[in-house]
This record gives C-alpha cells, structure tokens and sequence, in this order.
C-alpha cells in the first residue's frame, strides 16, 4: 500500500462514491468495512425463501447515479437496471380513502378532485412551488459544496425570500391545499430526511419535487443492487474492500491526520482519510473526543419489522402507507416526548410486488416501517420492543390486515439495532436534525475542523440523509481532495 493512498473506513453508498470517483482520477483508494458485505445502512436479508432490502428502500434522483458511472466512464444501465415505479405510493386513510400518488397529472388530479375540488389547483401551484424550490436551492444546499452565508450571493436578489426560510413545512403546504388528507401525504415528506413537517424548514417541500414531478425509481433485484453495482465498479477501477477490519482509532498529531489503527492492532499511514461512519461516532469513538455541552439534536429513527407473509395483497403496491388519524400527534410524540407513537403512520414497502422471486410463491415480503425517536431516557427498546412490535401488529390487524396466522419469518430492528449495526448516533437514521431553521448550516462539514486531512461522507454531513444525497457526499469530498482542498473549512 502507497503512503499517499487514501483511505476511506466504510463501504456505504458515500464511500463508495468517494472511491468510484477519485479511483476514475488514478488515485489509489483503499476501504476498510467492518462487515462482511457492502452497502452500509444499505443491507438485505435472505431467510425462508424471502429477501428484504434491510435499509433504504425509496429510490429518487436517477441523474445522481447516471452522473456517477459517466464520471467512471461507464453506464449506469450496463450495471444496473432503474425502473420507475408506479404508483409511487399508495396512500390508506383511516376512513378508507385511498390515493395513488402518481406523476400522471390526470390520473393524480381526478383523485384530487374526488377529495376536495378546490385543491386541483393548489395541487398544481404547490407542484410549481416545488420546482422553484429545488431550482434555487439545488445548486446551493444540494449539489455543491457545505453553504456559507456567502453562498446565498450566488442567489439573484430575486429569489432570496422564496427560499421560504421563515415558516415549517406544514405551515407552507397550509398555504396552498385545504385538505387535511392532502396536507398529510405532502407533509410526510418531511420523513425523508428524519424530520417533523410542523417544525422543518418549508424549504425542505423541495423533497417532494424529486419525488412527485422526477418520479421513483426501483432497482431490479432490490435496493440492494445499487450496492452490488458500486462495489463492482470500484473494484473494477482498483478499489481495494477490506471487508471484515473494522477501524478502532484515527491517528492524528499536531491537529493532522497520520493513518488508522484497526482493531487487530495493525497501524496503517495515511495523509488523507474518509470516514463513512456518523460523523459524531466518528469523534466519540474513533477521535475519543468527550461530549462537550449539549448533545447535538439528531435526527428521527426507525422501527422495523421484515415480514414473510404467506398471503397475498393484490390491493397493495409496492409501496404503501397508512396513515395515523392523529398527525400532529404522533410527530409530538416522536420529537418531543422522545417515545415511539401509538398510533403510528405504517409504511409497508413489498418488493415481490415487483420482483416476484422475493418471496415463495402465494407469499409476499414486507418490510413494515415507522417513524421512533432516537434512543434516549424516555423508551427503553431492551424491554419493550417486543410490546410495541404487538402495538403495530394489532395496528395494521385494525386496518384489515391481520397478519399474526401467517407469519412465516419475521425479524425486528429497533433503533437500538441500527446504532449498533450503522454506528448511527442514538440510532438516526440521517444525522443532525432537520427541525430546526439553521439546520442547513448546522449540519456538519466534509472537512473536520480540526484536523487536516480528515473528510465525512454519508447522510450524517453535507448535503443530507437519503441514497441520492450520500451518494453526492461521495462526489462532494472527491471534489475536495482532487482540488487539493485540505485545510481546515
């Protein structure tokens, strides 16, 4: 191994992207994983004849991933298949209205219609909204390097307050449709990054664009496969995957990186090192630095169960949601009682929907998600995650899904699981939290600080949680070093 080869601890989708494009520009990389796979929060399971995507499972930005391979030289579709998914999510209200969300206008404003008529057009404005936001900010928050308040020069006059930076999410959504079944299918957008739509930022709506007017998309053979892709492309370039080290120091003198220490004790120099891991685990635990003041704000966390079902649902699609009767509350629940809701909204993706191979035949695979707070005092998932997986049983029993006579396998993954298998600090699935009007400035850099040398890839630093955004993290952080970029931000 060369002395300048850049090291890069975690095979997730953010360190992958780091490898793929500093690789393409002939740099020598090498990634240490802990595990024996790669993918990171991006896992699967096989069992009883079922597979599951373990982690992400909403597949948005489809140029994110073309740009990626294009950067290698190579074509996306010559590693993986994308296929867009229709509808995007079918939506169950507690009253039995359903809505398939679609980018099909007619098709999405017939059932709009059927709602509440004067909505039609607010739909429409609220679309449009989007868009604008996603063209103002994109290239500031998004696609580029962590923001400044320099950044906002880059802004035309024009456009600085319809940034929509001084109200929530659910207050902007408020603004255009009547509603209350519509506000709640555009708020949960706010999940996507771990968030509450009553006190996100309104510029955060910009998620719904990628989804609603870009579309979804689903890799064939599962989530899983865009790992699969990216670990073969590295390792096509000349990436070399330690699977099975697991980094327990960084070495740093005189404020500057020096190389890793791996749990064998084995010390190997670098000048420059990727951490794919959380970026406040990565201090804790890897700096040993000592919590210092507050602990930073993060955001939400997940409960999973992953399902074998012998039954089938040909009402449900692929992916599927069921909404709580009590929006307010369960995101009162969730942030500010710091305890599982009791009347969560059930997310339920089902990947044998479209590939049938996921599941033995008259069987379904579910994968049965909802929003947790991170661990803390107030929920003590050692003791109670069996009682709150019966809670989102008798749930989902209630809205005509009784699935207890059925169940064939059945795995559970609390937030406690996922601290301990993503190194996700308390658990969050996607870092800082986004529930607050600074978060966009708050959230940590790809350079530390203080110590130079050392970059942050992966949801948990810029520009945010999700497959398409760790992704850019990658390309954020290759920028930076192929620009010589390593002094302190």
């Amino acid at each position: 191994m060369k002395t300048d080869s850049i090291l890069i601890i975690g095979a997730g989708i953010g360190g992958l992207s780091a490898a793929i494009r500093l690789a393409a520009a002939e740099r020598e990389v090498v990634i240490f994983e802990q595990n024996t796979e790669p993918g990171g929060k991006m896992s699967r399971l096989q069992a009883a004849g079922f597979t599951w995507d373990r982690g992400p499972s909403v597949i948005t930005m489809r140029p994110v991933f073309e740009q990626l391979f294009a950067s290698a030289g190579r074509k996306l579709e010559d590693y993986l298949t994308l296929e867009p998914v229709e509808p995007l999510t079918r939506y169950f209200y507690p009253d039995s209205t359903v809505l398939n969300a679609t980018r099909d206008l007619p098709r999405m404003l017939a059932q709009i219609r059927q709602i509440e008529l004067r909505d039609v057009e607010g739909y429409l404005n609220f679309l449009a909204y989007a868009a604008r936001l996603h063209r103002i900010t994109g290239p500031v928050f998004i696609y580029d390097q962590p923001p400044t308040w320099r950044s906002f020069l880059r802004v035309p006059f024009r456009d600085w307050f319809r940034v929509d930076g001084l109200r929530s999410m659910d207050a902007a959504i408020r603004s255009y449709v009547r509603s209350p079944k519509l506000r709640q299918f555009l708020g949960r957008f706010a999940t996507y990054v771990g968030a509450s739509p009553y006190q996100a930022l309104a510029t955060l709506n910009v998620i719904a664009h990628v989804e609603l007017n870009e579309g979804v998309w689903y890799p064939r053979g599962g989530v899983y496969q865009i790992a699969t892709a990216l670990s073969k492309l590295a390792d096509e370039l000349g990436v070399q995957i330690r699977y099975q080290n697991e980094v327990e120091k960084l070495i740093v003198e005189n404020s500057e990186i020096r190389g890793i220490e791996l749990s064998t004790g084995e010390m190997i120099p670098a000048k420059q090192v990727i951490s794919n891991l959380d970026v406040t685990t990565t201090r804790r635990k890897l700096l040993r630095e000592s919590p210092s003041g507050l602990e930073p704000e993060v955001s939400g966390s997940g409960f999973i169960l992953l399902l074998g079902i012998a039954q089938r649902h040909p009402e449900l699609a692929h992916h599927n949601i069921f909404f709580s009767k009590n929006y307010p509350r369960e995101f009162r629940q969730i942030f500010r009682e710091g305890v599982p809701p009791d009347d969560p909204t059930i997310y339920v993706a089902i990947t044998s929907k479209t590939d049938p191979e996921h599941a033995p035949p008259g069987c379904e695979n579910w994968f049965v998600q909802v929003n947790a707070p991170p661990t803390g005092a107030n929920y003590d998932w050692t003791v109670q995650a069996e009682t709150y997986r019966d809670l989102l049983l008798k749930r989902l029993a209630e809205r005509g899904y009784g699935l207890q006579p059925y169940l064939r396998y059945e795995q559970m993954i609390t937030p406690l699981d996922l601290q301990r298998e993503t190194g996700g600090w308390h658990g969050a699935l996607y870092g800082a939290s986004s529930n607050s009007r600074w978060s966009a400035f708050r959230r940590p850099h790809n350079r530390a600080k203080d110590v130079k040398g050392l970059y942050f890839v992966g949801g948990s630093t810029h520009p945010g949680g999700g497959v398409p955004m760790v992704t850019l993290s990658g390309k954020v952080v290759a920028g930076m070093i192929l620009a010589g970029i390593d002094q302190c931000p």
